[in-house]
């Protein structure tokens, strides 16, 4: 099931597929880039200035110089836009399409000094957004036929939440909650607060929170796997197991409920972490540690 919008996303607890639909309204992109723009000082380019006459007009395209994944495109379209009101652009391959190095991805024709001026902010956008994109496909290309699904965490850049999340779905990925408010999620820190009493702590999710919601237990041990389950949670993470006992709680699991492998993730382990039976495996180094996609604009 796909939900569109925020407040049914929060009704169905922390995990959802929401399809690859831009997460901004367009006063928010539009807000977002022209913050960059400011930033980068774009009205002062004075290189472009001294260098370009003001009336020249150019052509150039986005390519990539690497094999990825493409996400942000609407960021560069504004971003050039802002500038430059009246440049035409043609976007050959959209936010999702996996490409080959050497490929346009988008051709521009405006004038040449606002397609200089806000080519770094647009590559910024798209390089960043891509790099997580096409690290999200590497995971999943490397889990496929296993059943089990790559999901992002909340290691997110600040005020970026959104975006790189859309940039995981982009790369294949699903998400996990996206907000505190989205679901119960209750880790070490929160059983130490009551004395690692597992059922407490499910009861007192229970009791407060909205009619519902999903409530999801970290659990490093089998032991504690048992009294999750017992105890009545959605999902149970397994944080940081040897595959032995991945192996172990999945089938004390039973498919009850749904189980989440997390905890160092590499794209070299996560094929055998798939292969115990899991149904997710997060992996904070989607958002966190993804290098960006070599792309560059390059003019006629």
């Amino acid at each position: 099931m796909t939900y569109r919008r925020e407040s049914e996303l929060a009704a169905h607890g922390f995990y959802w597929e929401e399809g690859l639909h831009f997460p901004l309204t367009k006063k928010e992109l539009t807000a977002l880039v022209a913050a960059a723009l400011e930033e980068d000082d774009t009205k002062h380019d004075i290189t472009t200035a001294a260098t370009v006459l003001s009336d020249r007009r150019a052509r150039c395209r986005l390519v990539s110089r690497q094999t990825g994944v493409i996400a942000g495109l609407a960021l560069a379209h504004e971003a050039f836009e802002q500038i430059d009101k009246t440049v035409t652009i043609r976007v050959e391959h959209e936010d999702g399409s996996r490409i080959d190095a050497k490929t346009p991805v988008m051709f521009l024709s405006g004038h040449a000094r606002g397609l200089l001026s806000a080519e770094r902010v647009a590559l910024n956008f798209v390089q960043r957004l891509s790099g997580i994109a096409t690290l999200t496909a590497r995971y999943v290309d490397a889990i496929a036929g296993t059943g089990a699904h790559i999901l992002d965490t909340r290691k997110m850049t600040p005020g970026w939440r959104r975006l790189e999340k859309y940039a995981v779905r982009c790369g294949g990925g699903l998400n996990h909650r996206m907000y505190l408010s989205s679901s119960v999620l209750i880790k070490d820190n929160h059983l130490a607060a009551v004395d690692g009493d597992i059922a407490l702590a499910v009861k007192r999710a229970r009791a407060v929170g909205p009619a519902g919601i999903k409530i999801e237990v970290e659990c490093d041990r089998l032991d504690q796997v048992r009294i999750a389950i017992g105890a009545g949670a959605d999902v149970i993470m397994l944080d940081n197991m040897e595959l032995a006992d991945l192996r172990e709680a999945v089938k004390l699991v039973d498919g009850r409920v749904v189980t989440e492998a997390s905890g160092g993730v590499t794209i070299d382990t996560v094929r055998p972490i798939a292969e115990t039976g899991v149904n997710w495996i997060s992996v904070g180094a989607l958002t966190h540690s993804a290098p960006a996609l070599d792309l560059a604009l390059d003019f006629d």
